[in-house]
């Protein structure tokens, strides 16, 4: 099977559209205001075992093939053209990075340096093994929420998109960044079914 050709799309980092931005920006204070520390625990769970369930029909050779869809709200162009194996990666990697600026800001530190959507891209060779990083991460961060006596704290982190968050911020955010991404693998499975059938 030949590889297939690398589109031209924007570079990593680039960010979203100025008016879908603008949107994104305000879905995401009215999700924070809304929401509780158990309603965002839930719905990270909730996207999990979505993710899981689309798992179950995807053997390595699915797993590891990019597809181009068309661009989500919430996504990046430059994220358009991956397999179901590097959009897990995608999610350990930000897993890992929220987990520990998470267990920074409980402690009221501040992380060094700026957090970037343009360093938290996959990698194009990652193979089955990464389903079980996946695991681990969601587990990881899992354990820093739960382990927090509160995640309303007054050392910020600065996301590149939504500005500078507490704990309770980034904790909102998981599950928010979880679902865009499950609504990924599900697209990548349709074209995937759809060029088989």
């Amino acid at each position: 099977m030949t590889a297939p050709q690398e589109p031209t799309l924007a570079p990593p980092g680039a960010g979203l559209p100025w008016l879908e931005l603008q949107i994104a920006r305000i879905r995401f204070s009215l999700l924070q205001r809304g929401g509780s520390r158990r309603s965002f625990d839930d719905r990270f769970a909730h996207e999990r075992e979505r993710i899981r369930t689309l798992l179950g029909g995807c053997n390595a050779e699915v797993g590891a093939r990019r597809v181009l869809i068309p661009r989500l709200p919430g996504l990046e162009d430059s994220s358009r053209f991956w397999s179901v194996w590097m959009t897990l990666d995608h999610l350990r990697i930000v897993h890992e990075a929220v987990a520990r600026v998470i267990k920074a800001l409980v402690r009221e530190v501040t992380p060094p340096g700026a957090a970037s959507t343009a360093a938290v891209k996959p990698s194009a060779g990652v193979g089955p093994e990464v389903v079980a990083a996946f695991e681990a991460s969601c587990d990881r961060l899992a354990s820093v929420i739960a382990a927090a006596p509160k995640l309303d704290t007054r050392a910020r982190y600065p996301h590149p998109w939504f500005g500078p968050l507490d704990a309770a911020g980034w904790h909102a955010l998981a599950g928010m960044h979880m679902r865009i991404h499950r609504v990924q693998i599900e697209r990548i499975l349709a074209r995937l079914g759809s060029e088989r059938g």
